[in-house]
Formats: C-alpha cells, sequence, structure tokens
C-alpha cells in the first residue's frame, strides 16, 4: 500500500485532469463540474469548474454547489442501508421476498441478492403509457414486473430491482427510505446537504439545475421521470448532494471514519455479491461490469463505485486509500451525449494523481476484468 501519510498528489496527473474537464466544458458537453481527489492522509484535491448553469442564464459554479446525483442513490442509500440490515440479522441475501412484499408476483423466485446485484432478469425501467403517478402506481408496476430471463442466470441493469429494494428496505424497517437514510447514513457522518427533496433544505439557488421539462427547468425536482413521479423519494434515484458529503462517505468507506457497519457488512457491500459466472457487482456498487468505465485503466480490481445519469462518477480503491468523486449535470439543458468516455480519463487521471502506474492484479473471488462498456446508467 503506498504511504498515504507522506506522499502528496501527483501534480502533473491532476493538471492533466484539469485539462481534460476543461475541454470537456469548452465542448459543451457540460455546463460545469466539481471534482474531488483523495488519498487518506493527504490533501485532496477539490476543484469546481465551468458554469451552474448555461439556460436560461449562466450562473457560477462553486464548490458547495447541490447536485442531482441519480443512481449514485442505488450504492449510497439502497446499498449502505442493504449492508446494515444484513450486519443486524434483518436479512438474509438469499432470503426470497415475498413474505415482505405479498403482491411481488415473482416473490418466490427472486431475493435481495438478485436485485442487488441485477441479477434478477427483471426490466430495466417502468412503463410510463398509461401515466401514473405516485409510489403506490410504481410499486404495483413494480410488483406485477416478471423476469425476462431467470433469476441468477443473466446480468440486467434494472431501476425496477433498486425501486423494489427502497420498498423492502422501508418495510424492514418499519422507516420511510429517506428518513432512514437521514439517521441511519447521513447523521451519523454528520452531513447536512446530502438528502432527498433538496427543496426542503435548502435555497434554490444553492441546487444545480439539470434538463428542461416541458417549459420549465427541473432545479431542485429530481431528473429521473420515475423518481419525479414517484414524489422524488425511490430507492434507485432521487439523492441530492454536494461533493464533500459524497466525499465524507467515500472516505468513510475506505476506513477514514468511524463505520457506518461492521468490517465484515462492508466487506461483503464492496466486494462481489453476485451469482456465479455474472459480473461483479457488490451492494449496490459496481465492480466489474459493462458499467465499470469510471475505473479508468488504473484502479486495480478490489475497487469499486458508481455512476449517475446525470453526470456523476465516483471510484474507490482500497489498495491506496483514495478515491474520486466527480459531478456534472451534463444532461442540462435539453439532454446531451455520454460523457462515459471522460469517466474514464478522469478515472485514469486520478488514479495516476493518488500514486498508482499500473493495475495491480488484486481481486475479490468472483471478480472479473470488465468488459466492453455501453453507456452507464
Amino acid at each position: 500500500m503506498l504511504d498515504a501519510m507522506t506522499a502528496a498528489l501527483d501534480a502533473e496527473a491532476l493538471q492533466s485532469l484539469d485539462v481534460c474537464i476543461d475541454d470537456a466544458i469548452s465542448q459543451r458537453r457540460l455546463p460545469g463540474a466539481v471534482l474531488w481527489v483523495e488519498r487518506l492522509g493527504a490533501p485532496a484535491h477539490v476543484r469546481a469548474y465551468g458554469l451552474r448553469a448555461w439556460e436560461p442564464a449562466p450562473e457560477p459554479l462553486d464548490i458547495d454547489a447541490v447536485y442531482d446525483v441519480a443512481s449514485l442513490t442505488k450504492p449510497l442509500v439502497v446499498g449502505i442501508l442493504a449492508a446494515q440490515l444484513v450486519d443486524q440479522g434483518l436479512v438474509q441475501l438469499d432470503a426470497p421476498l415475498r413474505p415482505l412484499l405479498p403482491a411481488f408476483e415473482a416473490g418466490d423466485a427472486l431475493t435481495w441478492r438478485h436485485l442487488l446485484t441485477h441479477a434478477s432478469g427483471l426490466p430495466p425501467v417502468l412503463s410510463y403509457e398509461p401515466d401514473w403517478h405516485g409510489h403506490q402506481a410504481a410499486l404495483l408496476q413494480a410488483c406485477a414486473a416478471r423476469p425476462l430471463q431467470p433469476p441468477g442466470r443473466s446480468f440486467t441493469y434494472s431501476d425496477i430491482n433498486y425501486i423494489l429494494l427502497g420498498e423492502l428496505i422501508a418495510r424492514c424497517s418499519g422507516t420511510s427510505l429517506d428518513a432512514l437514510a437521514a439517521s441511519q447514513v447521513f447523521a451519523p457522518l454528520g452531513l447536512r446537504d446530502i438528502g432527498f427533496l433538496p427543496l426542503e433544505r435548502h435555497a434554490p439557488a444553492r441546487l444545480v439545475p439539470t434538463e428542461f421539462d416541458g417549459e420549465q427547468m427541473l432545479r431542485g425536482q429530481v431528473h429521473d421521470p420515475a423518481a419525479r413521479r414517484m414524489g422524488g423519494v425511490a430507492g434507485h434515484a432521487g439523492l441530492f448532494s454536494s461533493i464533500s458529503d459524497v466525499a465524507s462517505i467515500a472516505r468513510c468507506l475506505l476506513g477514514g471514519a468511524e463505520p457506518l457497519m461492521s468490517a465484515q457488512a462492508l466487506a461483503l457491500m464492496t466486494h462481489s455479491a453476485a451469482p456465479p459466472g455474472l459480473p461483479a457487482r457488490g451492494l449496490g456498487w459496481d465492480i466489474a461490469s459493462a458499467y465499470s468505465r469510471p475505473r479508468g485503466a488504473l484502479f486495480p480490481m478490489g475497487s469499486f463505485g458508481h455512476t449517475g445519469f446525470t453526470g456523476c462518477a465516483m471510484w474507490m480503491d482500497p489498495h491506496s486509500a483514495s478515491f474520486y468523486v466527480l459531478l456534472s449535470n451534463r444532461v442540462h439543458p435539453r439532454g446531451s451525449d455520454s460523457i462515459v468516455a471522460l469517466y474514464e480519463a478522469v478515472g485514469t487521471l486520478a488514479a495516476r494523481a493518488v500514486g498508482l502506474s499500473h493495475q495491480p492484479a488484486i481481486a475479490g473471488p468472483g471478480e472479473r476484468a470488465p468488459q466492453p462498456v455501453p453507456d452507464g446508467p
């Protein structure tokens, strides 16, 4: 392991990171971004680039801006809470789901493990036809979904998995998902910016807008259409955060703060829990799958992270005790092309900045090298 207490971040790699993100902004692939690169024990590289918004008028960006982090909700909320429930003996990963969700038509065939690792075979998203609104309407549709492939046989990234998990966690704990995340994840770490329904806590000016919905610019309303129809709280999307709060969770998971769970539960969450032969996924976290581009070329097997559709990515490496977080609103103002290639470039340069020059061959059980990558979630 690197001497995290003495080695500084690599200045040349940090400069290349700045150029890489500035170039993406100049090509109008995103209006702005915030970046955090840290190796525990050394000063972090923290910077804001570009603007908070282009439309309806340009707005300056600062490092404290609060972003819609989209699918980072999956690991930062559902993954952590699921690991805590396993830690408390309230959840068994291979238990069928029907006892908690009697209306779930596939509840006897599917388990917590299947949902958490995207091995359920369920469709990727809910249908919006006919039109529906409300948490209960979403749950009814999710419970009616049937696997397109036999459970445990294939990998399909699915928001429906995490919509169901959000409801399962709420029923298992007897507390709403947003309240449970606040009390069991955010409050213990002293975090004040992160959470669902940001307009209840933050002035609109602090929030980074995403995309026009008709004539309305979404600002504080979740970008994901299913989560928005569900009222802003869901297991697959809906979380908003500043970069410092996301960095605090990353630091905690790498051992730099008081733990949120036992060492055994942390290992379970961050090592592959997928059925044999499927891409490596932890409890909420991506390890080695078709969506692992934020790993870049240098972070080793044994590292983990996730992406968010709005333009967010994070990756953590226990080997080097390091991580990076990138938050952006690449969907602003009316949608945009993928920035998955930017995630890969940032991942490679961040790894170089923390002192990695080649990918060590370290891997947990069942972890395989990532395969060719489609656009991220």
